[in-house]
């Protein structure tokens, strides 16, 4: 029951009315409204552009904040329902408020306080007109913002969607000449080094957990961190001297909120394409920072004799870049090529802390 209810919260596709930042568009929009039509009716027989400004932002305000309300209060009613029959519901409950916010405007202009102090000439002097009247500008106005709210949701679901595939994909992809190599690597340290070789399955067990792991899209850099170390150190028993790694992170910050499979595929392309090909070796560099908010991680490693760009490097590039920019929009940041004999890897992503996510 818990897990049909989450399913239908990740598929309601209106935002959140009950945060502030929904609450001040809704006000910037109410007010960009006002002047429109207060620009509009200037050629009136009125031409009071501040007084009719005045009257038409004081309306709209009630009636987009109080549409706002009914949304937040009745959220966790209509993420119960179906696309169809939770659009039917908005569309009459907001229609409700509409008729009952210009019906009460006129009966307040037509009070005796309206009429003893001279303001009954702002109100409008036929009920029904005025209602239908905003009820058929509501309607068109809630059916087209219900209309780019589901479009836009199922877009940002499909983005979603592709990236979690990519996402099983890196996983499914760990190389079996990893895993073969490996496995025999372990095979020989058991008749050398027995508490090594311990420690390589466990190293494996856990890298292999991380990797494969579906209950966190996020983790902290910190574990991210942790898993690029365990493969480091597993492809460390296998090549020996020609791996060499330079971990330069100290000015990391260690709670800063990542999608997993950040620095692990970059490893494993780093080794497999510029370290493994080369009889001599080489070194991968890892240096990160944190500049005023935003994290800064650089990649480096030499480029071998003969390059080759390679299915799995480009896929592990366009996943990282692609699941940054979901998770921090335009304010992420991938760029990779060829410099100066060495293939280098840049991130770069606001410093958001997973512990107060």
């Amino acid at each position: 029951m818990q897990q049909a209810l989450r399913s239908g919260a990740e598929s309601f596709y209106l935002p959140d009315f009950c945060a502030s930042r929904a609450a001040l568009a809704i006000v910037l929009i109410v007010e960009l409204t006002a002047v429109v039509l207060a620009l509009a009716r200037q050629g009136g027989p009125s031409g009071d552009f501040w007084g009719d400004l005045a009257r038409t932002s004081l309306f709209l305000l009630w009636v987009g904040l109080v549409c706002a309300a009914l949304l937040c209060w009745t959220r966790n009613r209509l993420e119960r329902l179906t696309v169809a029959r939770g659009s039917a519901a908005v569309l009459t409950l907001l229609m409700g408020a509409i008729a009952a916010i210009s019906a009460a405007a006129y009966f307040i202009g037509h009070s005796q306080l309206a009429i003893g102090n001279g303001t009954a000439g702002f109100f409008p002097s036929q009920a029904r007109p005025f209602v239908l009247r905003n009820m058929a500008i509501g309607f068109v106005i809630v059916a087209v913002a219900l209309r780019y709210f589901y479009v836009t949701h199922q877009w940002r679901r499909n983005i979603e969607m592709r990236a979690a595939a990519r996402v099983h994909a890196l996983q499914a992809r760990i190389r079996p000449h990893f895993l073969f190599n490996s496995m025999n690597t372990i095979a020989s340290l058991t008749r050398s080094d027995a508490a090594l070789a311990e420690q390589a399955v466990q190293d494996l067990a856990d890298l292999f957990r991380a990797s494969l792991s579906d209950q966190r899209q996020t983790i902290t850099l910190e574990e991210e961190l942790e898993v690029a170390r365990t493969y480091q150190r597993i492809e460390a028993l296998r090549l020996g001297p020609r791996l060499q790694v330079t971990w330069d992170v100290e000015r990391l910050p260690r709670d800063a909120k990542v999608p997993g499979l950040l620095l692990q595929p970059l490893i494993e392309n780093a080794i497999y394409h510029g370290i493994e090909p080369r009889p001599e070796g080489g070194t991968v560099s890892v240096v990160g920072e944190l500049t005023g908010d935003l994290v800064t991680i650089v990649v480096r490693n030499p480029l071998a004799e003969r390059q080759s760009e390679r299915e799995g490097n480009r896929l592990a590039l366009a996943n990282i870049r692609e699941r940054l920019t979901l998770l921090y929009g335009e304010l992420a940041l991938v760029k990779a090529g060829r410099f100066d004999g060495e293939y280098i890897v840049t991130l770069r992503f606001p410093h958001v802390s997973a512990l107060k996510a």
